[in-house]
């Protein structure tokens, strides 16, 4: 499997994983009748089974008749799913998740999740029972990768915040007291210049003192340290070791940037763009910048879902944008006459009738085909040689790519007029 097929499964099984996850959280039980069991890749399924018969076992002392069916239930479904897998678990473990929840109007349906191999390995075997699934672990795992600090200033101001993932996030700023430059003469020009200095040595260990009360508690999580700004600012801090001597070694690099506001921080991590070169985000953010390039410039752009499945049925899509926040459906409806037309819809809505566009014959709801909008447009794309891509909404673009072009879009090989 080639790089990009093995990022695309990555991508595909984090999607599949954060609807489980959302759908999961949706549930409430009655009692603590929620049981959720965590299972790491070097523990002997028959050893769950022995734990699960076990809990099995002991939940028959819970006073409450409802809740001690409810988690023998669950602890039932569960092992009925363990006999399905060898002794040894997936790679990385398996996560399993059972149990009733209310579904309204005093009544409560059942659900038995399951998810395997997960995109981090499970650390050590967890069994909860709780009124909510336990879903914390998984969601650590989907979180974005890579955690940066950033330090941006020069001598009039600082900010220092965090790289998280995709997303920048300010938390600290300074203003300096060092006076400007002036022109004197005799002793007043060197008390003056002493004076600065001073101002400039002060002012370089306020900013010290903000980014090692940031990241020193998280140092070691920190992947690294950007510094930005002008010359000789930047030089001058980093040379005179300011900084933490745990953090002035997890510096990556010092980047020249002409601002040192809030904005400054974003500036950064665009100058600091080879250091992240293998950064998610990057990545992202240069598609979009792409696609915005092609839809104002150029003419192999293309969004929304009608005219991106167009293109990629005609195999014009080079790269398949989705927005990984994306949560359609797509109905597929074939009207009397053989024509044959797609709905999106929200993923929560229910099926309606069809209207057919070119004929006017009315669909009914029963007669169209549900599926999840991205299965879909991913199974085109894999049968087009097209490569698919998530994009976060944590940068402004990536987000636009949702709320103004529908969640999909597309960089075509060719210009096709759709």
């Amino acid at each position: 499997m080639s790089e990009q097929q093995e990022q695309e499964q990555s991508d595909k099984q984090k999607y599949e994983f954060r609807k489980v996850i959302e759908e999961l959280k949706g549930y409430q039980g009655s009692g603590t009748q929620l049981v959720s069991i965590y299972v790491p890749e070097d523990k002997l399924i028959s050893d769950v089974v022995a734990h699960v018969t076990q809990e099995h076992s002991e939940a028959s002392n819970i006073k409450s008749k409802d809740t001690r069916t409810a988690v023998q239930d669950a602890l039932t479904s569960i092992k009925d799913r363990l006999r399905y897998y060898d002794n040894k678990p997936p790679e990385n473990g398996l996560v399993l998740f059972s149990g009733a929840f209310d579904s309204g109007g005093g009544r409560t349906d059942m659900v038995t999740k399951v998810l395997e191999s997960p995109p981090d390995p499970i650390e050590s075997f967890r069994y909860h029972c709780d009124s909510e699934f336990l879903t914390e672990p998984l969601e650590h795992m989907l979180a974005d990768k890579g955690l940066f600090g950033l330090v941006v200033l020069d001598r009039r101001e600082a900010n220092v915040g965090w790289l998280k993932g995709k997303r920048v996030e300010p938390v600290k700023s300074a203003s300096s007291l060092v006076p400007g430059k002036q022109r004197k003469g005799g002793q007043s020009a060197q008390r003056f210049a002493r004076l600065r200095l001073e101002a400039i040595d002060n002012f370089y260990q306020e900013v010290a003192g903000m980014a090692n009360d940031l990241f020193v508690a998280d140092r070691h999580e920190l992947d690294g340290i950007l510094v930005g700004g002008p010359s000789p600012t930047k030089d001058e801090f980093l040379d005179g070791d300011y900084l933490h001597h745990e953090l002035q070694d997890m510096v990556l690099g010092k980047f020249d940037v002409a601002y040192t506001d809030e904005s400054g921080l974003y500036d950064l991590v665009d100058a600091a763009d080879e250091v992240l070169a293998e950064h998610e985000m990057l990545r992202d953010k240069e598609l979009m910048e792409d696609f915005f390039k092609q839809l104002h410039n150029g003419d192999k752009a293309t969004y929304g879902f009608d005219q991106t499945r167009q293109n990629l049925n005609m195999g014009a899509v080079e790269q398949l944008l989705i927005s990984e926040d994306l949560r359609k459906d797509v109905v597929a409806y074939t009207c009397e006459n053989g024509h044959d037309e797609y709905d999106l819809i929200n993923s929560s809505a229910g099926t309606g009738d069809h209207d057919c566009s070119r004929c006017g014959a009315t669909v009914d709801a029963d007669d169209g085909d549900r599926e999840d909008a991205i299965d879909h447009l991913m199974e085109l794309a894999d049968q087009r040689g097209t490569e698919t891509v998530f994009i976060s909404t944590d940068f402004e673009k990536g987000e636009q790519l949702l709320t103004a072009f529908g969640g999909v879009a597309g960089l075509l090989r060719y210009s096709t007029g759709v």
